[in-house]
Formats: C-alpha cells, structure tokens, sequence
C-alpha cells in the first residue's frame, strides 16, 4: 500500500534502491563485454560461456517469482538487505573464480541474490513516497537505467583493458562491492521497514514447478550442441512443456483451496495476454541472443579490444533512447497499438541492415559501419519495448496486474536465458565449419525469421495501453514501472513491486 505521508528520508531511500538497481544494471551489461576474455583465461568452452552468461539470468527467473513473494512476508527491507549482501558476495567469489564451473556457480549465486534484492525496490518506494509525489520518484528510473546501460559496456571494457594489478575480467566483478555494501549498510540505517498488510503464505509447490519447468528447458537448449542432441534433449524440452502445464493446473487448484498460488491463474484465460506473454519472449530471447553473438564476432571475429567493442554497441543505446521517448510523448497517445507493429518492422529493417552490412564488410568491419544499423535498430526496439508492457496489462483486470506483471518480469528473464542458449548454440556450431561472418549472419537471419511472429503476436494486443502501466515522463530505454497504485498489497502475490521490463535488454543479464 503506498504511504499517506511521505517519510522524511525517502530520496536517501531512493537513492538506495537505485543504486540496487545499478549495480544489477551494470553486471549484466559489463559481463556481457567480458564474455570472451573470461572464455580465453578460464578455458571455458562454448557451453561454459553459455552457462556464465546465461545462468545469471536463469537463476533471477527462478528466484524472482519467490523473492517478490519473501517481501511481503519477511519484510522488504530484510530482504533487500539479505539480497544486497548476497549480492556483494557472490560477486567476490565471481572474482576469485578459478574454473569455469566455480564462475558458474557463482554467477547462479549472483542471480539468486538479485532475485531477492529487485524485486523489493518498487515495494518499498511506495512505502516511503506519498501517492502525489510517486510520479516524481519513478522519473529517476530511467535515466538511472539509461546511463547504466551506456556506461556498463564501456566501463567494462576500460577496466578489461586496464588489466590492473593482472587482474583481466576479474575487477568488473569487483565494481558491485561500493554499490553493494552501500545499498546494505544504508538501508540498514535508513530504509524503514515494509511489508504486505496480509501475510501471504509461500507456495512450495509452484516455486518448485516453475523451477523445474525453467531447468528442464534451458539445460537442453545449452548442452543438446556439445553433446550431439541426444534423445534425452528433446525429452527434457518436452518435459519442460508438461511441468509449465502442471505449474497451471497447480495455480488453479490452490486458489480453489484458499491457498496463496505463485500466480494468478485467471490471467491465462486472456487470450491478448498470452499472446502478450508470447511477444515478450520472442522479443527478448531474440535480442538479448543477438547482443551475444554481435560481442563475440567483434571480439573474436574483428579482434576488437573489450572497451573498444562496448563503445562499438553503444549506438543501440542511443537509438532505443530516441525510440522510447518518440513512443511516450507522441506515438503511443496518438496511434496505439499499430506503434508496436511499426517498431517490429524497423527492427526486422534494422537486423537486415546490419547483417548486410557485416556481410559487405566480412572481418574487416568498422564501428562506424555499425553505427548507422544500430541506431535504427535501437529505434525500433525503443519503439517496441517502452510501451509493450503496458499494453500486455490492459488484457487483465485490477486484481491480476499485480501477478500478471510478475510472470511478465520472470518471463523477460527466461527468455534472456533461452536467447543466449538458443543464439549462442546457432553461432559456436555455424562458427566450426564455416567462420565468423556466417555464424553471426546466420544468427541475425534466425532474429529476423522472429518479426513476422512479433508483429502477429502483437496485433492481438487491447488497442490502447493500460493508463496506469504506461509512464511517458519515465526511462530513456523504454523501462516502464509497472506498479498499478490501484492495486492494494493484498490482493496479489507479486505487491511488493517487479523488476523494470526494459532492464534484461540492456545486457546479457538479463540481462541480465
């Protein structure tokens, strides 16, 4: 519930929970420029890579649904507090890995804490700010996601190509300890404590399912190239599919026993928002994957230096920027739901601009031969993804946008994960026999082969957004908050506020 009267100390409050969201922000983002000097020093194979990139993200996935959930029982600052710590750890053990399977495990780490830590600052800013002054704390979002997102990729490769103290990929790790240890020790001191107005209980049972839905399918979609596709892949992907059907079944049975389900069920029964859901995951998996495979070739591929690959990248930014702000001020308003369509179309024009132009230039491409694709490209994307939520929302009703969000959130993350599994599978097997300029044109071919889904999918949406999920004064790069101030605490599972959806695209970390 938000606060009546706003408390005295909540822009440090903010401030803290920004600085939560940062921190996530540029781990994804840095690592995903790291990703094949930590291949080259540690050894990893294509499968390890895969596992370090993607794991972070499966592991949020996993855990956000239930972090929400230990919010609103335990108390959000508890929590926050737990999952900042948690955070800081794990990314010293990230440090001092010395093996790929040490990293991955503490990359899994990484994406447990986060999971714990995200999913509590939306929670507790309505604690703390009084409704007439939320908008004002919400605009700080964005920018804060934007420049994180711009800065992360070149930070990362500064530091990379440092190399202080011989240090390589391991400082970016490091970089989460101030931000980290200051968003644990304010809190400590400054954050009051929050929580659901009714207890909710946790369900075992889906947190369980879900789980296992989300491993049964990303463990193939990594593994299956390395190992020849065995039958037992395409059992495990089959099997993925069941235990998400029996995740339904779950739901739906535990609210009729006046249990607390994981989710709403009911939000399933929207025919425009499954087709919502659907639009999420193609959309992230595809981009998130071809974030991948574009550093790969330019590292690997071009030789391109860690910082000189991030600077390389950053016109996504500035496109999405420019895309998501033409979308809130002007577009959406006026035309709906046609402005997702259009953005679906600019970005298929923007990965066949830049396939063309990697194919014209083989390995002797330029960064400001990228640059031109890249920011149409972000154009769309921005176009796309800033008001998308928004729209996927007004296919439910008050009381299931809280759960409807969250599995919005937890899905965002999944595909991320199923992107780098799925692109990164494409561009190591393509890579083997036929080279770097194939292997990522074949994988911008596969993104491409994804808009005419993206523009079906999005057609099914409600023609206007959900008012309330749609914030035009927030982020550059399209991060909507969605958390509906008609939905008091109680009444969902997921009250104690999700992730920002734009936050995965930034990196591979989501991305995170």
């Amino acid at each position: 519930m938000s606060a009546t009267i706003s408390h005295p100390r909540r822009w440090a409050v903010l401030a803290l929970v920004l600085a939560a969201e940062c921190m996530d922000l540029l781990d994804g983002t840095i690592v995903n420029v790291a990703a094949p000097t930590i291949r080259t020093d540690l050894h990893a194979s294509a499968a390890g890579l895969q596992w370090i990139i993607g794991g972070y993200a499966l592991a949020f996935a996993v855990g956000l649904i239930t972090g929400a959930r230990l919010g609103d029982i335990y108390g959000r600052k508890r929590t926050f507090v737990l999952g900042a710590l948690g955070f800081v750890v794990s990314s010293v053990a990230c440090g001092f890995a010395v093996s790929p399977e040490m990293l991955i495990g503490c990359r899994l780490a990484q994406g447990t804490a986060a999971a714990l830590l995200i999913p509590q600052g939306l929670g507790i800013i309505r604690s703390v700010f009084a409704p007439d002054e939320l908008g004002s704390a919400f605009a700080f979002f964005g920018p804060v996601i934007g420049l994180s997102s711009m800065l992360g990729p070149i930070i990362g490769g500064a530091l990379i190509d440092a190399d202080a103290f011989g240090s390589s990929w391991r400082l970016i790790f490091f970089v989460n300890l101030p931000l980290g240890l200051l968003a644990a020790l304010g809190a400590v001191r400054l954050m009051p404590e929050s929580r659901a107005p009714r207890r909710p209980r946790l369900d075992l049972v889906g947190t369980s399912l879900a789980a296992l839905a989300m491993g049964l399918l990303i463990y193939p979609l990594i593994q299956g190239q390395s190992m020849g596709w065995p039958l037992w892949t395409y059992l495990m992907i089959v099997a993925s599919l069941v235990t998400f059907g029996a995740l339904v079944v779950w739901t739906k049975r535990a609210r009729r026993t006046g249990h607390d389900p994981l989710v709403e069920a009911g939000i399933f029964g929207h025919r425009s928002y499954v087709a919502g859901l659907g639009s999420i995951v193609v959309f992230f998996a595809g981009m998130i994957g071809t974030l991948l495979v574009l550093t790969l070739y330019l590292q690997f591929g071009e030789h391109f230096s860690a910082i000189h690959a991030g600077l390389t990248l950053a016109p996504f930014a500035v496109g999405s920027a420019l895309g998501a702000t033409l979308a809130a001020t002007v577009l959406v308003p006026r035309f709906g739901r046609v402005v997702l369509q259009v953005g679906a179309f600019i970005i298929g024009g923007g990965v066949w601009w830049l396939r063309d132009v990697i194919a014209d230039h083989g390995l002797s491409t330029t960064s400001l031969s990228l640059a031109p694709p890249q920011i149409f490209l972000g154009l769309g994307i921005g176009m796309l993804i800033s008001p998308l939520f928004g729209f996927i929302l007004a296919s439910v009703t008050d009381d299931e946008v809280g759960s409807a969000s969250g599995v919005l959130n937890a899905s965002q993350q999944l595909a991320g994960a199923v992107g780098v599994a799925l692109l990164g599978t494409i561009f190591f097997a393509t890579l083997g026999h036929a080279g770097f300029v194939e292997a990522v044109s074949r994988c911008l071919l596969v993104e491409l082969g994804s808009i005419p889904v993206l523009v079906v999918l999005t057609g099914l949406l409600p023609r206007q957004a959900r008012d309330d999920a749609f914030a035009p004064d927030e982020a550059p790069i399209g991060p909507a908050m969605f958390e509906d101030a008609a939905i008091e605490e109680d009444e969902c599972s997921w009250g104690s506020g999700v992730s920002s959806p734009g936050r995965a695209l930034v990196g591979i970390d989501a991305e995170g």
